[in-house]
């Protein structure tokens, strides 16, 4: 069995790692970028698939809810809810395209695009980013190390410099917090 202590001084070190290098101006890229289509009147549109779609759901939870303030909603949408949606779209048509699909019904140009995969190489993730990127969306990358092919697809990339999925994900999840935690900074105090 693994020692639980050195899982979290690993996770520790991964995050200190993050911490001390480029990626946080990438985190001040993406709140900038979602800043400005709030108060702008657009929407967030996110997505992954697995543990990402999770963190997409969560990551809309925090926005439309709160994360920590009281302030008002955010409007944003995780693309992985609608399993009517979902599930008819990938079997009558294409899984590849499930994403993308509903990215044309619902987004707008001026709106953000936030893809989330720990690859980068997600054929539905991937599809969906280009699909915005041809109807004006903003888009940002969460994913691991390199990027992927979602890198050339960013306009923020936000890759974490690890290779393991599970501590990519560790680190996906306080990026959107820290994300969350400054747009709300932002949002009370203009209120």
């Amino acid at each position: 069995m693994t020692d639980p202590r050195a899982l979290f001084r690993a996770v520790a070190a991964n995050m200190k790692r993050v911490a001390d290098g480029a990626y946080a101006g990438g985190i001040a890229r993406a709140v900038d970028m979602l800043d400005d289509a709030f108060r702008t009147g657009h929407k967030l549109l996110v997505f992954g698939n697995g543990g990402s779609s999770a963190d997409a759901q969560h990551l809309s939870a925090e926005l439309v809810g709160r994360f920590a303030a009281t302030r008002r909603a955010l409007p944003a949408i995780a693309l992985t809810t609608n399993q009517a949606v979902l599930t008819a779209w990938s079997n009558d048509h294409s899984f590849e395209d499930v994403f993308a699909r509903q990215i044309e019904a619902l987004g707008v140009a001026g709106d953000v695009a936030w893809a989330i995969s720990t690859s980068g190489t997600s054929a539905n993730v991937v599809n969906a980013l280009r699909r915005a990127r041809e109807l004006g969306l903003r888009t940002i990358g969460l994913t691991g190390e390199g990027g992927g092919a979602i890198a050339a697809l960013s306009d923020v990339l936000l890759a974490v410099p690890l290779t393991d999925t599970a501590r990519i994900q560790e680190v996906h999840l306080v990026t959107y917090h820290a994300i969350c935690a400054a747009l709300e900074d932002r949002l009370v105090r203009r209120e």
